[in-house]
């Protein structure tokens, strides 16, 4: 054969194996959207995924279901045997792509969303896994230059991923009447199974690039079943209780914000955030007046008399919602003291923590934050706020069970009504629509 024959063949043979490869990293972007956190298919993404997964690996993470599955439902959706899926899912669960979990029914595999989730646990863990500067690079451009994800993230509907916990130390014997157990970061730690302790992606992301600072970078904390997995695959460490809570003490001790899973119940992670490095307080500062991050119940009141305007609130506030004004002193003109953003303000405390004149003292909201029960309810109202419900109940490759489709239900008839007829309005479902009639027909007689 003539060899320009051949080169053209090669070519061509090229040509199709890229397109092919595509293909599979469209289809695997086409699987993260359908669960709420998504993230928009634009070139960045796909270059992304081109570092964590393989062409064959996205080909057949495409085809699975956003719910936890068994490595048996991963071998009929494969068609391949059970050993080989176990085997494939294993590995991914390794690098941070997957969650092995063990549940009452045996092993259980999940894949968590880009965030929080497999974007994080890619640079959770210092090594030669992935090449982490060309991810940094990537992620700085995807997640700090383009605006879609982010803004999809943390600025769309009213359910957030995320919530801030109040700093402890900062409490009044009045204040620590009125917080509730799931509101203190100390007391998610006392009640984990499991606590594991990670590289912080935010900071190892920016050391990459050259923009980190100097807050401590091993502080990154999970818990419960993630962290199970995590450390089973040497991605965090295990730590006791006594260590995690001297950490949550060094990171209040450097001015760090407590942000964790947007939970009641069995919260998954705890990021220690500052205000220049951490994706969250970034996007708190970016979009402000849309309250990207679920606030903590306090804000914090300022004593006039008593501050001096030295403005170091002001500097250690992450997300800016403290600010200097006039003291309208008319003996010292230049006179300056601290004015608290209320609509921005996420109620950290940090500020009340850095005053040396006692001028700031945290006071109660006026109207009370509702934190989602658990990870299915916050879930649940996240698709039903982005319109994704349909594919969180019809997950077809899930063969979803008459149980799951229950529990989802059941979520949604403990819902506030304005949710409840925007999942009807979604799902167009007469049954969905009889059950809620009958629900408010109960509730009437009794």
């Amino acid at each position: 054969m003539p060899a320009l024959f051949v080169l053209a063949d090669s070519s061509y043979a090229i040509s199709m194996s890229h397109h092919t490869a595509r293909e599979s990293y469209r289809k695997l972007s086409e699987r993260i959207n359908r669960f709420p956190q998504g993230a928009p298919p634009t070139e960045l993404l796909f270059q992304i995924l081109e570092v964590l997964f393989t062409p064959a690996e996205a080909e057949l993470v495409a085809l699975l279901p956003i719910k936890p599955f068994t490595a048996e439902t991963a071998a009929r959706l494969w068609k391949k045997s059970e050993s080989d899926a176990r085997n494939i899912l294993e590995a991914l669960a390794a690098r941070g792509m997957m969650l092995d979990i063990d549940s009452r029914s045996g092993q259980m595999f999940v894949m968590p969303p880009p965030m929080a989730g497999f974007f994080e646990f890619s640079m959770m863990r210092v090594g030669d896994h992935y090449d982490q500067k060309l991810l940094a690079e990537l992620f700085y451009q995807y997640l700090n230059v383009e605006e879609d994800f982010v803004k999809a993230l943390f600025a769309t509907g009213g359910t957030q991923v995320g919530r801030a916990f109040v700093n402890e130390s900062v409490l009044t014997t009045e204040n620590t009447l009125h917080v509730l157990d799931y509101e203190r970061a100390s007391q998610v730690v006392e009640t984990a199974s499991h606590i594991g302790i990670g590289t912080c992606y935010c900071r190892h992301k920016a050391s990459h690039l050259g923009r980190n600072c100097e807050a401590p970078m091993d502080i990154c904390m999970t818990f419960n079943s993630t962290a199970s997995s995590l450390i089973k695959h040497g991605i965090a460490r295990r730590v006791d209780k006594v260590e995690c809570h001297d950490l949550l003490a060094q990171a209040r001790d450097r001015n760090l914000v407590q942000f964790g899973e947007n939970v009641r119940e069995r919260v998954s992670f705890i990021c220690n955030c500052c205000g220049c490095c951490c994706e969250a307080m970034l996007a708190a500062k970016r979009f402000a007046v849309l309250n990207p991050i679920s606030t903590t119940n306090f804000l914090p009141a300022i004593a006039d008399d008593k501050c001096s305007g030295c403005m170091k609130c002001a500097d250690a506030c992450p997300v800016e919602a403290m600010g200097m004004v006039s003291a309208g002193d008319p003996s010292h003109h230049k006179r300056k003291k601290a004015k608290v953003n209320e609509e921005i303000c996420l109620g950290c405390g940090v500020c009340a923590r850095v005053c040396d004149k006692q001028a700031i003292e945290l006071k109660q909201r006026g109207q009370r934050v509702i934190t989602p029960v658990n990870t299915a309810h916050r879930t649940v109202a996240m698709a039903i706020e982005r319109g994704k419900l349909q594919d969180l109940i019809f997950d077809n490759q899930a063969l979803a069970s008459h149980r799951a489709m229950a529990a989802i239900l059941g979520v949604i008839l403990k819902l506030p009504p304005l949710k409840q007829v925007m999942a009807s309005q979604q799902m167009k479902s007469r049954y969905l629509d009889n059950l809620l009639s009958s629900r408010k027909s109960k509730r009437a007689e009794a």
